[in-house]
């Protein structure tokens, strides 16, 4: 491509900009981010082929705010000179977008549903996402990354209590994967694990299934009379001793899949249970959800004052299938309010994650979280 023809859609790029931009520099301007404008304007610059920035100077934050309230068909055209093959995996995104914006239109003709309205009137404006509301801007900030010096890791105070990362991760992972938490767990996230009317109660026993960075228990540490920690990747195990380490007496650590079978690297929840006290069990197992409840028969049926939480978006039928397994056992059950699009993640992540079912076809929205309750 001659560089005349490389550069000819670039007028189209900036009226398509300038159309929107009194709408980009009002979202800014309310929300008292008007520091940010110059790194976004550095951040479109540095799109820009024939522009060589340092992107140093541009924080994470920064870099998050353009992505989630510049124009995407802006965004769209500027990979398209800045690198052709992101540029071509970002057009697949936008074709799968209006394929379910004109399923959503469709459906909602047959019956209404207002939290799938809300989901098509975010969908005709922004880039499909996983999350489709605008609740993840306000968690996009900024965080302060610290280094403990005693043990060489570094940490953030969430609710002004240290959570640790593994000891190879750096600052903008560290920032980066804590802005993704907070977003999960926004009151406003079809992933939030509790809700106003259900959630952690005062000297309360914790089962944490997948606890990966331990955000959850950490958050209701204070409140629990033992938390049990059940995580099986190794990158974590360091980082939770440390970041539990005030409160060890109470939370133990079980390096241990749960499943629906005892062997080597499994184990039940009614066997660890038999003889245990549990009154909230939080699962979060990437696919593995039906396998821990089939597991917990025993326990759900003999435990009083049970609550359960669990995901419901890893299988495409997980809503329906866990919802009937727990309304089975006699629980009261209820979805985390909106949906959820389970967009894949790059190949080299889908190998670890092989329980996740990624297909995207109709119905294309997956619920959150279930929250049972049992008295």
């Amino acid at each position: 491509m001659s560089s005349v023809a490389k550069w000819r859609h670039l007028p189209k790029i900036y009226t398509l900009f300038s159309g929107q931009f009194s709408e980009y520099c009002l979202f800014l301007r309310k929300n008292k981010k008007q520091h940010l404008w110059k790194e976004l304007d550095l951040y479109i610059l540095s799109l820009l082929p024939r522009k060589k920035l340092n992107m140093n100077k541009i924080s994470e934050w920064g870099r998050n705010v353009y992505i989630t309230t510049v124009p995407f068909e802006f965004q769209l055209e500027l990979w398209r000179f800045r690198d052709p093959e992101k540029y071509k995996k970002l057009k697949s995104q936008e074709d799968l977008r209006k394929r379910i914006v004109k399923y959503l239109q469709q459906e909602l003709r047959k019956q209404n549903d207002i939290e799938k309205q809300e989901v098509l009137q975010f969908l005709k404006h922004h880039a499909l996402a996983i999350f489709n509301d605008n609740f993840s801007t306000k968690c996009i900030q900024e965080r302060t990354v610290y280094k403990d010096a005693e043990c060489n890791m570094n940490y953030v105070l969430h609710e002004n209590k240290r959570l640790y990362f593994p000891r190879e991760w750096d600052n903008t992972q560290i920032q980066e994967y804590y802005n993704g938490l907070l977003i999960e767990q926004d009151i406003d996230s079809p992933h939030r694990y509790e809700a106003v009317d259900f959630h952690v109660q005062d000297n309360d026993a914790i089962a944490d299934v997948g606890t990966a960075e331990g955000i959850f228990a950490l958050t209701n540490v204070e409140k629990a009379s033992k938390i049990y920690l059940f995580e099986c990747e190794e990158k974590w195990i360091e980082a939770l001793q440390k970041t539990f380490e005030p409160w060890k007496e109470k939370v133990s650590i079980i390096n241990n899949y749960v499943s629906d079978v005892n062997n080597e690297k499994c184990i039940t929840l009614d066997t660890f249970f038999n003889d245990k006290q549990i009154n909230f069990i939080k699962a979060d197992i990437e696919g593995a959800e039906r396998q821990l409840l089939l597991g917990a028969k025993k326990l759900m049926t003999t435990q009083k004052n049970l609550r359960i939480t669990i995901c419901a978006y890893h299988q495409a039928d997980d809503a329906l299938v866990l919802n009937q397994i727990l309304q089975e056992q006699g629980f009261n059950t209820a979805y985390s309010k909106g949906y959820m699009i389970l967009i894949p993640p790059s190949i080299d992540l889908l190998s670890l994650t092989p329980l996740i079912d990624y297909s995207l076809a109709p119905p294309y929205l997956r619920r959150g979280v279930i929250r049972a309750t049992k008295s």
